[in-house]
């Protein structure tokens, strides 16, 4: 059996998520990584038997447009999106770096995943 994988790595938005209403005044950069597997069809220019990372691209830039509290809020809501799109997926991971949080010391980011892995 193959397996195929289509993905996006680190989508950067300016968005204004954050648990503090200084960070959804400020805002900050983020960088989206969605990785998506699924069992390849014979014909895989038909556009109803794979995952358009346009698509997925589109799901991801909404999403950073909706100001949330938490990351993690913000994750199941694209990861809810792409398996609403695309049923047939196997597995799902979806990631949010925060780039430089606003904490003592120097922090890169902070980061929040979500994986789904299908039953069948």
């Amino acid at each position: 059996m193959f397996i195929q994988t289509v993905a996006l790595k680190d989508v950067k938005c300016y968005a204004f998520h954050g648990f503090y209403p200084e960070e959804q005044l400020t805002g900050n950069h983020f960088l989206t990584d969605v990785e998506v597997t699924f069992a390849p069809f014979a014909e895989t220019e038909d556009l109803q038997k794979t995952v358009n990372y346009e698509i997925v691209n589109f799901i991801i830039l909404e999403e950073m447009k909706n100001t949330q509290k938490l990351l993690e809020t913000v994750v199941k809501h694209i990861m809810d999106k792409i398996l609403a799109a695309y049923p047939f997926l196997l597995s799902a991971r979806v990631g949010i770096k925060k780039l430089h949080p606003a904490m003592l010391g120097e922090v890169e980011h902070s980061y929040v995943q979500l994986k789904y892995i299908s039953k069948n």
